[in-house]
């Protein structure tokens, strides 16, 4: 349910379980939190995207019934990509939800198509946010709109997510492997040390 590449310094991990919208199990944010740790100091640029239509509809239901929610695996794997030294970029190929947002949040920037939409339905759900993740997004749309997202229940459109500040992009379906890829280029052309000491600048 999680694909990973690597060539050269371009690692890429892939949701792949398309036909349940990419919602996360205990065992796909284990392996792609392993991955991201295994990462640090290797990978020069990292891409998370997600197979089919849907980047992720966030935590699988049946397991949150079993305590999903509250378990450390989420701040393990957003730490994990948020501390990696290297550019990090979310490819969102479709809608972003709920504790998906966690590790997009962590990104350096997050790319999507113009058909996703994004919410974070905690407090419709009844689940606190993971930790991180709220400060992650007032950093980048501001406190009220974290607040709109979190406790508003908004559902934003690609085009309002770019506005908010949320995504850095958004481009075609057909165009976001290349796009993804022309944003990485630099980072995998310089050496990893560069590349680190810029992103600790920043």
């Amino acid at each position: 349910m999680i694909e990973v590449t690597r060539e050269g310094g371009l690692w890429r991990v892939v949701l792949n379980r398309p036909d349940k919208a990419n919602s996360l199990t205990k065992a796909m944010l284990e392996k792609t939190a392993g991955v991201a740790e295994a990462a640090a100091g290797v990978a020069k640029a990292f891409v998370i995207t997600g197979d089919g239509r849907v980047f992720s509809a966030g935590m699988d239901l049946d397991e949150a019934k079993l305590g999903l929610a509250t378990d450390p695996v989420w701040e393990r794997l957003s730490g994990a990509v948020a501390a990696l030294p290297c550019l990090t970029v979310a490819a969102l190929n479709g809608t972003l939800a709920g504790g998906a947002f966690g590790m997009a949040l962590a990104c350096d920037l997050r790319v999507c198509v113009p058909e996703a939409r994004f919410f974070y339905p905690v407090m419709k759900l009844g689940f606190l946010p993971q930790p991180s993740d709220p400060g992650r997004l007032a950093a980048l749309v501001g406190p009220a709109r974290a607040k709109l997202i979190l406790m508003g229940g908004a559902k934003l459109s690609a085009e309002e997510a770019l506005r908010f500040g949320l995504v850095d992009a958004v481009v075609a379906q057909s165009e976001l492997e290349r796009f993804v890829a022309s944003l990485c280029t630099d980072a995998l052309a310089a050496e990893a040390e560069h590349v680190a000491a810029i992103k600790a600048m920043i």
